[in-house]
């Protein structure tokens, strides 16, 4: 659900007669085939204006998830007034529930983790990437609100900043040498710095056809590399001069996602549209692809070990794999949740890693150690509602960001 961006013809006037023919066409089509009940009528003729609504139902919601989607909506700018919000919401809820979760399988063990919770200062934000900065901040990507977000753990204070491009779909997060923030514009297809000293963004679009930049990391030399899921790429930015460079992926929809540099400086990628890791030579931009033995395989997010071993969680399949590059050799574990619980956000602390299940009702964070090849796993307070990546603060602790419950969470790891 969302408003139609960008004009639709070469003038104002052909934009709106186009954008008025577009909400009747979805309205007539919505009227048809949404189920009957008060309320109905103006979903057909508010939630159609972008893109199909039952491309974005997805599972369903919970009542809270529904209130988080609509205030999104808003966000975005649908044409939705208070009054119309009262009306669908309870049609939503009863017609489109939540549904096809797994329930968490919690596993006992020896940690003792504590997780303290923040919320976002705008609702329907939806956090999507957590940073943590050296600084001891906690940053996250308000992807529906067009801000970026800095959070002091310490005081709990939020502080937002709002960026320059509208909906630009902020996702990705890194920090630099300097301090400074940058991000992915999904939606805006767009590289952005900001600064957080003075606020001032700095822009650096994508070429024509290079669309949806996702992830980013930087190598040793300062060189921003980012993936692009859709166009099928991976890019670099030289910040000293601007210039970017592409690279596609020998597999056509192979749709890079996650990404991460290993300890020699070597970057690695996980292939979601297929079953594949790409390894980068960021001096040569050469790619070498493998494949997971398991053509069902869908990589999502990525984690490297001081032992080059490279880990990923299986969105699709339900588990937490690992591929050492040296020999090519795979293995898998089943998460604990099992296979539909789709693990998402990793992060490795040490030898360990740290992932979460999003499709897991609540949501899990999951600790495996591969010595003992030993699962633990707590639930996320607050349902966790979708953690989509995670990060590590400089004392060794594991950050979320839970998109639908609108918070950034804070796991504090024994030592």
């Amino acid at each position: 659900m969302g408003a139609v961006h960008g004009a639709i013809g070469g003038s104002r006037r052909g934009a709106t007669a186009a954008g008025a023919l577009l909400l009747l066409a979805g309205s007539a089509w919505g009227q048809a085939n949404l189920p009957p009940g008060p309320g109905r009528d103006v979903v057909a003729a508010k939630c159609y204006a972008c893109h199909a609504f039952e491309a974005r139902v997805g599972n369903g919601y919970t009542s809270e998830g529904w209130d988080t989607v609509l205030r999104m909506m808003r966000n975005q700018g649908a044409p939705l007034t208070a009054d119309e919000v009262a009306q669908i919401r309870p049609y939503l809820v009863a017609n489109f529930p939540e549904k096809n979760k797994v329930p968490a399988v919690i596993v006992p063990g020896p940690l003792q983790v504590n997780m303290q919770s923040f919320q976002v200062a705008t609702p329907g934000s939806r956090p999507h990437d957590p940073l943590a900065t050296r600084d001891g901040a906690v940053w996250y990507t308000g992807q529906m609100s067009n801000v970026l977000g800095r959070v002091d753990p310490k005081s709990g204070q939020v502080r937002e900043f709002a960026l320059k491009t509208p909906h630009s779909g902020p996702h990705g997060l890194v920090e630099d040498r300097a301090g400074n923030i940058w991000y992915t514009g999904n939606t805006g297809s767009l590289v952005g710095r900001l600064d957080p000293r003075s606020g001032t963004v700095t822009e650096y679009p994508m070429p024509e056809g290079k669309t949806d930049p996702h992830t980013l990391a930087f190598d040793r030399d300062g060189i921003l590399w980012f993936t692009l899921q859709n166009a099928n790429q991976v890019g670099r930015l030289n910040r000293t001069t601007g210039e970017l460079k592409f690279v596609t992926m020998p597999t056509p929809g192979a749709r890079p996602y996650g990404m991460a540099f290993d300890p020699r400086g070597m970057l690695f990628v996980v292939e979601f549209g297929t079953n594949g890791i790409a390894l980068i030579n960021p001096a040569t931009m050469a790619v070498r692809e493998f494949k997971l033995p398991d053509a069902g395989a869908r990589p999502r997010r990525i984690a490297i070990t001081p032992d080059n071993k490279v880990w990923y969680t299986d969105y699709a399949r339900g588990t937490l794999g690992r591929l050492d590059p040296a020999s090519g050799e795979v293995k898998e574990w089943l998460s604990p949740s099992g296979a539909g619980s789709a693990p998402y956000g990793i992060s490795a602390i040490g030898d360990t890693l740290w992932y979460s299940e999003s499709e897991s009702s609540p949501n899990t964070v999951v600790h495996f150690d591969p010595a003992s090849e030993k699962f633990q796993s707590w639930p996320i307070p607050g349902g966790g509602k979708i953690v989509r990546n995670t990060s590590v603060t400089s004392e060794g602790n594991l950050v979320l960001a839970n998109s639908l419950a609108d918070t950034v969470t804070v796991v504090t790891i024994p030592r």
